[in-house]
């Protein structure tokens, strides 16, 4: 009997550390930090995934740059952070995040509808069971996808109208990120490095003219102080950015990526609520528009600069012919849907 006993006992306490074990760390990346929308959604999602055996321990990062690298190094067993990061991971998803990959631009006039619809196809086959092979690479797994709305350029004066007017400006370049850098300097302006943690101080004390921000950045960062009284923002995505949930499958249960996918896909909508209203509280005199034949030359000046950084292998040229191919279902009229480029 009292071996039956300790048998028992042994077996209880194996039965406990081995839950301990299970239990999964995620890094997240918000640069509010835990009062951010970025982390309540994570710990919506944390709730969520528990019915598919997943204990998520959740630990909150205003730097980026530590998120990664804790995940990276293996102090975490997943990390959620912009595609400009997890790139490293797994370049075929953050092609989302290429320049102009989902702005649609028809009759000389952004549509922003359209745009977003190119960002939820492309999601939701990254999200199908065909795709999952693609989504596993090096040990590491894509676990979700979300928008986090556009990336607009902020300006601190308004005669930086167009391209030409920003020839000589300085413009704010994430030093991870060397394609931005690239970009920047393919169309005559200055790139300064710049990270998460800085780029909107550069801004608001003048030591950039030019940054690259979703609307979501416009309070948090009071970004008003770097456009003072004669700045404004650009309604004309660069991209539309995404947050990427990376893990290490071995870590986590059999199945797991392809449910936590459908979970955050099922967020789509809540979360371009939350982009849709950062938008609307940048005040209307603020924003500024291209002229139609501005916004159809940025469109091609995109092709091209995605092109040419596929090339240099800055971007995934596998990722790049699927989102060309959203694009054109989305938006088969555009001039770009005739052509053979990003047919790779």
């Amino acid at each position: 009997m009292k071996r039956s006993w300790q048998a028992g006992a042994a077996i209880a306490l194996l039965a406990a550390s081995q839950g301990a074990i299970a239990k999964q760390k995620v890094c997240v990346f918000d640069i509010l930090g835990a009062n951010g929308d970025a982390f309540n959604t994570a710990k919506d999602y944390a709730l969520e995934m528990q019915k598919h055996g997943a204990e998520l321990e959740l630990k909150v990062y205003i730097d980026e740059r530590v998120a990664v690298e804790d995940y990276r190094t293996g102090q975490c067993d997943a990390v959620m952070a912009t595609a400009l990061r997890t790139r490293a991971f797994n370049p075929l998803t953050a092609s989302l995040d290429s320049v102009g990959a989902s702005t649609i631009v028809k009759g000389g006039k952004l549509d922003m509808a359209a745009s977003t619809e190119v960002v939820r196809r492309a999601i939701r086959i990254f999200t199908s069971p065909q795709a999952a092979n693609l989504l596993v690479q090096g040990g590491h797994e894509i676990g979700g996808i979300v928008p986090m709305g556009a990336a607009y350029a902020f300006v601190n004066d308004r005669a930086i109208s167009n391209l030409e007017a920003a020839t000589g400006k300085r413009v704010a370049a994430f030093d991870h990120d060397k394609a931005q850098a690239e970009l920047i300097s393919r169309v005559g302006a200055r790139p300064v490095a710049v990270d998460v943690t800085n780029f909107g101080t550069m801004f608001n004390n003048g030591n950039v003219d030019v940054i690259m921000a979703p609307s979501l950045a416009y309070k948090p960062l009071e970004l008003h102080k770097g456009m003072g009284s004669k700045g404004a923002v650009h309604r004309f995505p660069l991209t539309i950015l995404t947050y990427q949930m990376v893990f290490r499958p071995d870590r986590f249960p059999a199945g797991y990526g392809q449910k936590s996918r459908e979970v955050w896909l099922s967020r789509f909508d809540q979360i371009v609520q939350l982009t849709r209203r950062a938008d609307a509280e940048i005040p209307a005199k603020l924003w500024m528009d291209p002229s139609p034949a501005d916004a159809e030359r940025y469109v091609e000046l995109m092709r091209e600069g995605r092109i040419e950084m596929a090339e240099k292998g800055f971007y995934d040229k596998r990722g790049l012919k699927i989102i060309k191919r959203v694009r054109c279902d989305v938006n088969p009229s555009g001039a770009e849907c005739s052509l053979p480029t990003e047919n790779w």
